[in-house]
């Protein structure tokens, strides 16, 4: 029996293989005639086309209408394009995920070259497939080397740049999605609870994950909060930068800086918080210890929900891409695996799915209503619609990629240099962001608690289980612990 089985696992990864190299070649295809049927609809629409990360230098410097783009070369390597902030230069934080996602066909091909040149044949090379290449011996880029005579250029345009449209053609323009624009503000939306005066002890701070929204928290978090806690402390939950009701500007790159600033601003600054708690889930999860390391003595209390950290191993030059590869690993199934593949590697694929669902969400939500589909909450529904491509784009590549060789930094400042209390929840059948994640922050941060809610996934680790999550929530805030909660294993 457990020979049949093993025979059958084996062949549907064979299957896997096989169709998600079909699918994505095809796929790589698609984007790329994409980009021209965009390119076009761009002009027709806007009377101008902007740049995308698949342009030719010549093409995003001399023809981008608004001097919004930015020549960077790797060395020996051909010349890729990065966009251009108009208020600043920034590419610091800019991931090469975004200009270099190599075909799938290519990506095998190196591959197998990289393998014969090593000595025929694929010794030592087991993990290598066709939608998970080998790249451990890529000798990847030193840096990004930026053309000073086309920076000085550009910097020249910065002043009078002409604006991008807010909202593009392709994005929704209804009264929420455009709500930011009336205001002069331009800070995060706030969604806040509890104590309304200032200059409580300790607050608490929510940082949703990627495609969500405030609404993640103040559904299922602030409906169960007990009386003593609403009373003695105040909760913000934050609509990030590009999603939700927050402002959504065209020009931003969504870096993991400029959505810290934004949080800091927003809730910080404005509230005039000085000490806190923060609770992040997924891509929150970053920017929670990005926050945390800027305020060490100000954080009381770390807890990260699926937190996306994957080590790179030592030696591994490219970063960025070997995260991109785990997240996103060109594979059909499971489905979820799909979805996060589309996402990351085809970005006018991706735009075409944000048309056809972000744009068009009052639509989806009136069907939704319609066949009473309780089964999806409304409020994730909202989350999952209400934002831009642009946003969903490059806070993907900008904070989940882009920070691989960041967080080890910040891990080892709450080690090392913070006494807050670390603690993580992680669903046992995520198949979203693996269980070894949790384990793996655990692992430089060994005082941190993860916590491993069985039978539970990547939303359900939170969704359906609010009252206990919440009772678990104001013990870490009140300082009280246990070894094991309501059945939950914790290590």
């Amino acid at each position: 029996m457990a020979l049949v089985r093993s025979a059958s696992l084996a062949f549907g990864v064979v299957i896997n293989v096989a169709v998600s190299f079909v699918v994505f070649s095809f796929l790589d295809l698609l984007d790329r005639a994409l980009c021209y049927v965009y390119r076009a609809a761009d002009y027709m629409i806007e009377s101008e086309w902007k740049p995308c990360y698949c342009s030719s230098p010549l093409e995003a410097i001399d023809g981008g209408g608004g001097g919004s783009s930015i020549l960077v070369t790797g060395q020996g390597e051909p010349a890729k394009v990065v966009r251009l902030s108009s208020s600043r230069l920034q590419l610091e934080d800019v991931s090469d995920t975004l200009y270099s996602r190599p075909p799938l066909v290519a990506d095998v091909s190196k591959a197998t070259i990289r393998r014969l040149s090593r000595g025929g044949g694929g010794g030592g090379s087991g993990s290598c497939s066709p939608v998970r290449p080998c790249h451990k011996a890529r000798t990847g880029r030193p840096g990004l080397r930026v053309s000073s005579d086309i920076v000085e250029m550009l910097k020249g345009r910065i002043v009078g740049m002409k604006p991008q449209p807010s909202p593009r053609w392709s994005d929704c323009s209804c009264k929420v999605c455009t709500s930011w624009t009336a205001s002069t503000a331009k800070s995060l939306f706030v969604r806040s609870a509890g104590a309304k005066a200032a200059g409580m002890e300790e607050d608490v701070i929510f940082i949703h994950g990627f495609i969500s929204s405030s609404r993640f928290w103040s559904e299922t978090v602030y409906p169960n909060l007990s009386e003593t806690a609403k009373s003695t402390r105040r909760f913000f939950a934050v609509d990030l930068l590009g999603f939700g009701r927050s402002p959504r500007p065209t020009d931003s790159l969504y870096t993991l800086s400029e959505h810290v600033e934004m949080i800091e601003k927003s809730v910080l600054d404005t509230h005039k918080v000085k000490s806190f708690h923060v609770v992040a889930h997924s891509l929150g999860c970053i920017l929670a210890l990005a926050l945390a390391v800027r305020h060490p003595q100000s954080v009381k209390s770390l807890t990260l929900l699926a937190p996306p950290y994957y080590p790179v191993p030592e030696g591994e030059v490219a970063k960025s891409q070997y995260v991109m590869r785990k997240v996103a690993p060109r594979r059909v199934w499971p489905l979820i695996a799909f979805g996060a593949s589309i996402a990351s590697w085809y970005e006018h694929i991706s735009r075409t799915v944000c048309l056809l669902i972000c744009k068009n969400h009052r639509l989806w939500e009136f069907l939704h209503k319609l066949l009473s589909i309780n089964s999806i909450p409304m409020f994730l529904l909202e989350g999952f619609f209400c934002h831009t491509h642009d946003a969903a784009w490059h806070t993907l590549h900008n904070v989940i990629c882009g920070t691989a060789g960041k967080i080890d930094g910040y891990l080892d400042t709450v080690n090392d240099s913070m006494k807050c209390e670390v603690n993580i929840f992680h669903g046992e059948h995520d198949e979203l962001i693996p269980l070894e994640c949790s384990y793996n922050v655990q692992r430089k941060v060994p005082r941190a608690k993860v916590r491993v809610v069985e039978k539970e996934d990547h939303i359900t680790v939170l969704v359906g289980r609010e009252k206990a999550f919440v009772t678990e929530l104001e013990r870490i805030w009140n300082g009280s612990d246990s070894s094991v909660i309501n059945g939950h294993q914790e290590s």
